[in-house]
């Protein structure tokens, strides 16, 4: 054979050209897109495996963007920073601590009497079972309180190992409240550092940038506190008056689990609705359960339509659909504080990643202000070329 009638070898590029741009684009994507997948598992991964260590840590930083802004205030006046780290920690343990033990109290109080009313509607709906529309005899209602019973007795051994963890339980408590504390105070005191400190691992030429986008998002972080709180507290208030005046038994333990509630948005504030309505049916009976979900569903609309848009604005404000979906991600990492801390993180990542994406990264995304003296500011400073 001739070097003419020899097959000539196919042009550099000839495979990739034979298959179709809509297939190999697709390809593209699902690679990328696969290890992007598998960058998020591995992420949750080491959540899950560090959530003893970064729960406390991310509540820390919540209670530092909380209180920051007082020990500034304290510093601006000439205290100290380390006594106005003591002074702000003292007092709002004190604080918390007090309204605990006071809404303890109250509800060790209310509990005899709202387990008499409770007594009194079980007997009026057993009543109703026997000689209402139903018609059920006494047997079968008795016959459904045994099973009751038995399905309690035959579990006994499930509740009972569940109660031989409480120690345990209380232990890792105690450890993270312990690393909670310890953290929040060198957050306090000292975060600046910390945060220069962690951003060292960034290349030099972008090291600055990062900084200030964490300060950017760190400012949201605390006005979204802020806002939280104050959100908290007029739920709290309008709901515990509302059931203070229609004679709710336990109305000021139910506007505390109210005001705890509004730091898990939609998720906290539906069950601490549904808990008061549920105590105003079983004490009060269906008319004040109706009167009590409208007070609710009128506060709930008073703070999604004026308050959280007026006190967060633009800048923390967030999708429905992200604040869902990233509730139901913390929960499912890890558990109640995931939720807790699901939002403000999103939030923070927000904030960031928009202005680590902004042509000029002075500009603060929408309304947050970077010259605002009052809220606490991880300082940016460039360091010299390693």
């Amino acid at each position: 054979m001739t070097a003419k009638e020899s097959p000539q070898t196919p042009p550099r590029g000839a495979d990739a050209a034979s298959v179709h741009p809509l297939v190999r684009v697709g390809a593209e994507w699902t690679w990328r897109l696969l290890v992007l997948f598998a960058g998020l598992l591995t992420l949750g991964y080491l959540v899950r495996r560090l959530d003893t260590v970064l729960i406390p840590v991310g509540l820390a930083l919540l209670g530092a963007a909380l209180l920051s802004p007082l020990v500034n205030w304290f510093q601006r006046k000439g205290v100290p920073r380390s006594a106005a780290v003591i002074v702000v920690l003292i007092s709002a343990i004190g604080i918390v601590a007090g309204i605990m033990t006071f809404v303890v109290e109250q509800f060790v109080t209310g509990i005899p009497g709202l387990t008499e009313q409770f007594t009194h509607s079980i007997n009026q709906i057993q009543d109703w079972l026997t000689s209402g529309p139903f018609h059920f005899s006494e047997e079968q209602i008795r016959n459904a309180g045994d099973s009751a019973v038995k399905s309690i007795q035959d579990n006994r051994e499930a509740l009972t190992s569940g109660a031989l963890t409480t120690g345990k339980v209380i232990g890792e408590l105690f450890t993270g409240a312990a690393l909670t504390l310890f953290t929040l105070i060198f957050f306090m005191y000292g975060g600046d550092q910390v945060w220069e400190f962690v951003t060292r691992i960034v290349p030099t030429r972008s090291r600055e940038r990062v900084r200030l986008a964490g300060s950017q998002g760190y400012r949201s972080l605390v006005g979204y506190v802020r806002a939280t709180v104050a959100v908290a507290a007029v739920d709290a208030v309008g709901i515990g008056a509302g059931l203070a005046i229609l004679g709710v038994p336990l109305a000021l333990p139910l506007a505390s689990l109210v005001f705890m509630g509004a730091f898990i948005p939609i998720v906290g504030a539906f069950f601490a609705g549904f808990v008061a309505v549920l105590v105003a049916l079983v004490t009060k009976g269906l008319i004040t359960a109706l009167i009590t979900l409208g007070i609710i569903i009128g506060i709930m609309q008073l703070e999604g339509h004026v308050l959280q848009p007026l006190m967060l604005g633009r800048a923390v404000r967030l999708h429905p659909l992200a604040v869902v979906l990233a509730i139901a991600t913390g929960i499912v990492l890890a558990g109640i504080v995931g939720g807790l801390l699901a939002v403000p993180t999103v939030a923070v990542m927000n904030t960031a990643i928009r202005s680590l994406l902004a042509e000029n990264p002075e500009e603060v995304p929408d309304e947050v202000d970077v010259e605002d003296p009052h809220l606490p500011l991880f300082p940016v400073t460039p360091d010299e070329p390693d």
